[in-house]
């Protein structure tokens, strides 16, 4: 097994074994700590903090949504907060685990607007598709894929978010490539992500934590800007919202797909 396959794998595990511990009754703020070397706690201290998870969602937005899908949040953002989302758009969430963020996506594009999530996890899956019909949610659909094959057509969608889940691709340009392929002219990313700071090499970085943690697979801000760029990405950003481990931010990425050869919604419907 490659290096990368078993990173993979690792990831996989992670996950499956949190929507499990999810579908037990295990709190949030349990399930970033639970004392394993790969735990989203192996940055901060999320108990005395908010640095991952549930605690960073709106109470008053997230209030009504199923117990489990906000349970099983292992993210460092709330990426449908700053993605702008508007009535009939049609919306991609990368890694969307227990479907936390489809499901206020699906709400703030309204029926007449779209809500996909693509996870690689059967677990978090079935999780997610549970929340889905517990929550009511007929605009969402939930794919199983990865983030660096996404099982969607060219100019699917309006905007990608993502929560924390790029940091985990052992092949981050792909990820960046697919994003742009699957948007229509004119679409955009919201991600939250975990960012390093340009001086950090990459050993500093595994150093401060691990891969299926959220830290030692991180890009530089300035990694990220350049993969945005290769990818045909124009006004991209990439802002520091807070500190989960030295020299390591989660961070609100921006970025647009140039306008030029807009794709009709009817031929994307085809």
């Amino acid at each position: 097994m490659s290096e990368n396959t078993e990173l993979r794998e690792q990831v996989r595990r992670r996950y499956a074994r949190a929507a499990g511990q999810v579908g037990a009754g295990i709190p949030n703020s349990d399930l970033l700590d639970d004392g394993r070397p790969d735990s989203g706690s192996c940055c901060g201290e999320p108990k005395q903090r908010p640095i991952f998870g549930a605690a960073l969602y709106d109470p008053v937005a997230s209030a009504d949504l199923p117990v489990q899908a906000l349970e099983a949040s292992l993210g460092c953002g709330n990426p449908t907060a700053v993605a702008d989302l508007r009535e009939g758009e049609r919306v991609l969430d990368l890694g969307s685990g227990g479907g936390i963020d489809v499901l206020l996506s699906a709400r703030r594009v309204g029926p007449s607007g779209f809500a996909y999530g693509v996870d690689m996890t059967e677990e978090m899956l079935d999780l997610a598709r549970a929340n889905a019909a517990e929550a009511g949610a007929a605009n969402v659909e939930f794919l199983h894929g990865t983030i660096e094959e996404v099982p969607l057509p060219a100019g699917a969608v309006d905007v990608v978010i993502s929560n924390c889940v790029v940091n985990l691709s052992t092949d981050k340009q792909a990820v960046i490539a697919e994003m742009f392929r699957v948007l229509a002219a004119g679409g955009r990313i919201g991600i939250s992500d975990v960012v390093a700071e340009d001086h950090l090499s990459p050993q500093q970085r595994a150093e401060r934590g691990s891969h299926t943690g959220c830290i030692a697979g991180a890009l530089s801000r300035a990694e990220y800007l350049d993969g945005l760029q290769q990818a045909g990405f124009v006004d991209a950003q990439v802002e520091f919202t807070h500190e989960v481990a030295p020299g390591m931010h989660a961070a609100i990425i921006r970025a647009s797909k140039p306008t030029r050869g807009r794709v009709r919604p009817e031929q994307v419907r085809a």
